[in-house]
């Protein structure tokens, strides 16, 4: 099919601007600016098109070990607080690198995230000096380190930026890329390109047009690395979508589901769980029954993770999957409260894998259950009728081989 890399980039930047939504308690746009400058830096230095659309997918992608950070500390404070705690560590720096090693980069570029905060004298997490550090490592740290210094949105700030990187040429910044950027800030478009009103459409406008003939079997390349970024948002959820991905292969070979179809199902269990990046972890991670308010809230990433991928040429089905996945057949689901009508045989499929799943999982409220326990929930589910009877009566012949005592006539 023919994939339209640009759209899907826009996507991760809009779902890696959730992540900074929960750790920040608000959107900066902070990807987004870093790969507009990042971009016109690279345009300014003659970089091809294959390179800048590298660094552009990099620089969108800069910041995902962030949402694994979050397992580790209790982010406190006001804002820039947040951010230095943030920034001051490496860690984010090697799980991001991690995270990424299968995406299908055109360049082949390597180390990119793990050294984005090295600076040009040696004084970065890793020590690397001037050249020793990759160039698409240098333009990302340019830009991140700006865009944490000062309100880049306040145009006013204009010549205190300028002053700033020339006083460190040669000491956090490369002279090439002082004086690079030097020539791209003389343009007002430039600055006016940064603000929250025209970040998107700058951005748009500035990475090169990639569209390319891709399989689903690659598109999926790319869709499992954010499958990890997903699953690292909870100490609970670490396999949650390799195990959702492991179950739907299972019964789509059981069904004889044909390939293409098979893999949009798995494309689908990669992303399902993608807007809860914009949950907060006090709710995810809440021991307790949650309020009407907070259930409210996790009741709305379905309708997040749609907003943030509808617009990708391709994914119209993957899409729908997605936001059905919280459905039940007698209406009692989420986000659109559909009836069993409205809900096609994949959508209920992915409905009842991803119920079984999570019920094999540690939740913070309760032990994984085993096996037979999990068989005996979706049954009174589909005995509600809230899941489909010939799907479950499937799904525990497949996984418990209960039909040798007849115990799976019981729904």
């Amino acid at each position: 099919m023919k994939f339209n890399l640009n759209e899907f980039l826009i996507g991760v930047a809009n779902i890696l601007d959730i992540i900074e939504l929960d750790i920040f308690d608000l959107s900066t746009n902070h990807s987004k600016r870093i790969s507009y400058i990042s971009e016109k830096i690279a345009v300014e230095m003659g970089l091809s098109k294959e390179a800048r659309f590298d660094l552009a997918s990099l620089s969108l992608m800069h910041d995902n070990g962030a949402s694994m950070k979050i397992l580790h500390e209790n982010l406190k404070g006001d804002l820039k607080e947040k951010i230095d705690m943030m920034e001051s560590r490496k860690e984010h720096c090697l799980i991001g690198e991690n995270n990424i090693k299968e995406f299908p980069f055109i360049t082949k570029p390597k180390n990119i995230i793990k050294y984005h905060h090295e600076r040009y004298d040696g004084s970065g997490f890793f020590g690397l000096l001037k050249d020793e550090i990759p160039l698409l490592a240098q333009i990302i740290s340019f830009a991140d380190l700006l865009d944490l210094t000062f309100d880049l949105k306040n145009i006013n700030n204009k010549d205190n930026i300028i002053e700033f990187v020339q006083d460190n040429k040669g000491k956090y910044f490369s002279a090439l890329i002082v004086d690079v950027f030097s020539k791209i800030s003389e343009n007002n478009q430039f600055w006016e390109g940064l603000t929250d009103e025209n970040i998107e459409y700058s951005l748009r406008e500035t990475i090169p047009l990639f569209e390319c003939e891709l399989n689903y079997n690659e598109i999926r390349t790319i869709t499992t690395t954010f499958a990890k970024i997903i699953d690292s948002k909870s100490r609970f959820t670490q396999i949650h979508s390799e195990g959702l991905s492991e179950k739907l292969e299972k019964m789509a070979k059981f069904y004889k589901i044909d390939e293409t179809m098979t893999l949009k199902l798995l494309i689908a269990a990669d992303l399902h769980d993608i807007g809860k990046l914009a949950i907060s972890n006090n709710i995810l991670e809440k021991p307790d029954k949650l309020s009407k308010l907070e259930f409210d809230k996790i009741k709305e990433h379905p309708n997040i993770a749609k907003q943030c991928l509808q617009n990708i040429s391709g994914f119209e089905e993957i899409v729908k999957l997605i936001s059905n996945h919280h459905e039940k057949l007698n209406g009692s689901g989420y986000p659109e409260g559909l009836m069993a009508d409205e809900l096609d045989f994949n959508s209920r499929l992915i409905t009842c894998m991803d119920i079984y799943q999570a019920l094999s999982e540690d939740r913070p409220y309760r032990k994984a259950m085993s096996q037979f326990e999990a068989s005996q929930v979706l049954k009174s589910m589909a005995l509600a009728g809230e899941l489909d009877v010939d799907i479950v009566r499937d799904v525990i012949y497949v996984y418990s081989n209960l039909f040798e005592n007849n115990a799976i006539n019981e729904v």
